[in-house]
């Protein structure tokens, strides 16, 4: 997998984050589906009366994530033509009716390399990226919200592993 994703450049891929394999490519049906379904499965909001260990254990079990993984090439927040594909057909899934209303947030990262300050310059770089070509393809503005994360929340456990630069998206609460 590492060869193919530097041979590739950025390469896009697409499970939610139930633990299913990722795809090289989605429809913009299939973002569709995901996010009506997650959107009926919302999560609850309740108040727990009770010890701080019992509340922690009766908190709803956090929602699905469409796992949008833009990943990038080392020191880059280019997108390659096939980042671009995959971005269009999520894109069109965001201007279907049944997702008009939603909003999401648009994260970036980055793997180990370099310093703090700026991974987390470049991870805002790689999720403006994405909003920007978002928006070229028609997505309202103030339904994406770009944000970085620099080295935190490595996906590999390895943090240069490449994986770890990437862009995800979910549903903004």
């Amino acid at each position: 997998m590492r060869t193919s994703v530097l041979l590739a450049g950025a390469a896009i891929l697409l499970a939610p984050l139930t633990g299913a394999l990722a795809q090289e490519s989605y429809s913009s049906k299939d973002v569709v589906d995901f996010f009506v379904k997650e959107k009926e499965l919302g999560a609850a909001r309740a108040v727990c009366i009770g010890t701080a260990e019992e509340c922690a254990k009766a908190q709803p079990a956090k929602p699905a994530t469409f796992d949008l993984r833009v990943t990038f090439d080392l020191d880059s927040d280019q997108l390659t033509s096939d980042a671009k594909t995959q971005l269009k057909a999520f894109a069109d899934a965001l201007r279907d009716d049944r997702l008009a209303k939603l909003k999401f947030m648009v994260e970036g990262f980055t793997d180990a390399t370099g310093t703090e300050t700026y991974n987390m310059d470049l991870s805002v770089r790689r999720a403006n990226a994405v909003v920007s070509f978002l928006k070229a393809e028609g997505v309202e503005s103030d339904r994406l919200k770009p944000m970085g994360f620099g080295e935190a929340r490595p996906r590999a456990e390895d943090p240069f592993d490449p994986s770890n630069r990437r862009v995800e998206t979910r549903l903004a609460e």
